[in-house]
């Protein structure tokens, strides 16, 4: 027994065990290509260990004192890491497991919104704050609500539709005196039409009755004692001569009733 005991105590014995479990390291080392691995179990484990040394790093890229090229490089390591566990999460779910993608939560920020670029690279901790990547998280402010019709109809009442613009005392005066001025304009405009249809009727007269040569003429009395004279241009037959015709028709009607011919036409 001691003898076994001075064995392993030798730097020898040491050295032998480090080398084993150098090798059984290496043999635990995780493969480059998930789908290298067609074991669950496997998968499952491995993808547990990216999730650990995410959050390692995630912790790690708050610190903003770190200088941004550090910052940077974390950034890329997380990313890398995000897309590594993207992978092994597919295998898993070919071999038959749990698809994490669907039932996985989502990235939120501290006000509980989803991180932007959460389906493409994203910003953790400190990266945030970088030149060129702040403008990223700055979004435009929201447009201002849009109130809905019962709140639009609150504020209207019998003033919205000019039924109280008389109480103030100021609209009255001011539409006496444009009715007024509308009223004077009115009876100048009848004035200036009435002087120019006289104008015109009376030149109208005279181009009508005013005829040289003429054969008949005639006074008619007005009723206001004033008399004017007229120009007959065809021959009017006088209150005999209208007797005249009458009786001659009546006598050509009697005759052709009774079958009588005239004189003249036999």
């Amino acid at each position: 027994m001691a003898r076994n005991a001075e064995k392993a105590m030798t730097t020898l014995a040491r050295w032998r065990a480090a080398q084993l479990g150098e090798i059984d390291k290496h043999k635990k080392r995780r493969p480059y290509l998930a789908s290298e691995c067609k074991s669950l179990y496997a998968c499952e484990k491995w993808r547990m260990q990216i999730i650990r040394e995410i959050a390692k790093k995630v912790a790690q890229i708050q610190n903003a004192g770190l200088g941004e090229f550090r910052i940077r490089d974390l950034n890329d390591e997380i990313n890398k890491l995000l897309r590594e566990k993207r992978h092994w999460e597919d295998q898993i779910k070919e071999l038959g497991g749990p698809d994490y993608q669907r039932v996985g939560p989502r990235m939120l920020d501290h006000e509980g919104k989803e991180v932007p670029g959460n389906r493409g690279y994203k910003y953790f901790g400190a990266a945030k704050e970088l030149p060129g990547v702040r403008e990223l998280f700055e979004q435009e402010p929201p447009p201002p609500p849009r109130k809905s019709r019962a709140e639009l109809m609150k504020d209207i009442d019998a003033d919205y539709y000019g039924y109280m613009d008389d109480d103030d005392g100021i609209l009255i005066p001011l539409e006496i005196k444009a009715e007024k001025i509308a009223v004077q304009n009115a009876i100048t405009e009848w004035v200036n039409n009435k002087e120019k249809n006289l104008d015109s009727s009376k030149t109208i007269e005279e181009s009508i009755y005013a005829v040289e040569d003429s054969d008949e003429e005639e006074t008619v009395e007005r009723f206001d004692g004033s008399q004017q004279r007229f120009v007959a241009h065809v021959p009017v037959p006088s209150q005999q001569d209208i007797e005249q015709a009458l009786l001659r028709r009546r006598k050509q009607e009697l005759m052709e009733k009774y079958g009588v011919q005239d004189e003249q036409d036999v």
